[in-house]
């Protein structure tokens, strides 16, 4: 039961960082959230062999968590949870891809290895960007963003439900496994054969809940417009980060700046 609660506790800390007034929460979630998209993009739009110029990237979301005044700690280990998902789709590159592209001295890489850590460097950073994004401005606001830019209504409700139904599943979730454990004595009532059983009733017992919280919200007038505290007004100031995020974003796709920076350095040298 405690994990299942930290768990929870854990996942509404998301919520807390978003209320924060920094300047990163002040700026109007329309333009972080097509300032993310792009960077999603121009990271996505990378070959696979291509590490150096990825580097650059990880200024955005370090900017980003300093202005949000993030802690690094907690963002890092929420990427931690979801990285088995990188390793599994990139761990079979070193087997399928052996020819060698790189020789550092004794060692050689092959392009299998290299494209699996362009996929872990990838997987990094978006993932790293839309933790950014919804730490510095919530769920609810890059929802209700989404609807204002022009996505179907129904979408944005749906995934705002979608991530509301994640804490009404711990709550329930929580409550059961303290029941089990207080009937439980000498191991029995946790085998995996109970397990199931409990599975079975979540489902039935949080898709109950969800509809008598659905009714609750039509009696408070619920319409299906996404609805939060703050106003949304773009101003000069997210017009400027938007472009001139944008600008970067695309200087570095087009231009790789490590290894310009390198070689510049080894001809100095020489």
């Amino acid at each position: 039961m405690s994990r299942i609660k930290t768990a929870f506790l854990d996942l509404g800390h998301m919520d807390t960082l978003s209320g924060r007034d920094t300047f990163a929460h002040r700026i109007d979630p329309r333009a972080k959230l097509l300032t993310t998209l792009i960077f999603i993009i121009t990271v996505i739009s990378f070959g696979k062999y291509e590490i150096s110029a990825l580097i650059p990237f990880f200024i955005f979301p370090a900017v980003m968590i300093s202005l949000g005044e993030l802690p690094v700690y907690y963002l890092f280990r929420k990427i931690l949870i979801v990285i088995p998902f990188a390793v599994m789709i990139g761990i079979f590159n070193p087997l399928i891809d052996r020819e060698i592209l790189m020789r550092l001295g004794p060692f050689s890489l092959s392009g299998g290895w290299i494209s699996f850590c362009s996929i872990m460097i990838k997987f990094t950073l978006t993932a790293g960007s839309v933790l950014v994004l919804i730490a510095c401005t919530g769920f609810n606001s890059v929802c209700m963003a989404l609807e204002k830019m022009g996505a179907p209504r129904v979408f944005a409700v749906q995934l705002l439900f979608l991530y509301r139904y994640i804490f009404v599943l711990i709550d329930e979730a929580s409550r059961m496994a303290n029941a089990r454990s207080l009937r439980s004595f000498d191991g029995k009532g946790k085998g995996i054969k109970v397990f199931g059983y409990l599975l079975g009733h979540l489902l039935l017992r949080t898709i109950d809940r969800a509809q008598r919280i659905h009714l609750a919200m039509l009696c408070r007038g619920f319409d299906g417009e996404i609805r939060v505290n703050r106003r949304l007004e773009a101003g000069i100031r997210e017009v400027i980060f938007t472009i001139a995020w944008s600008a970067f974003f695309i200087a570095m796709r087009f231009y790789n700046i490590p290894l310009i920076a390198g070689k510049l350095i080894t001809e100095s040298i020489l």
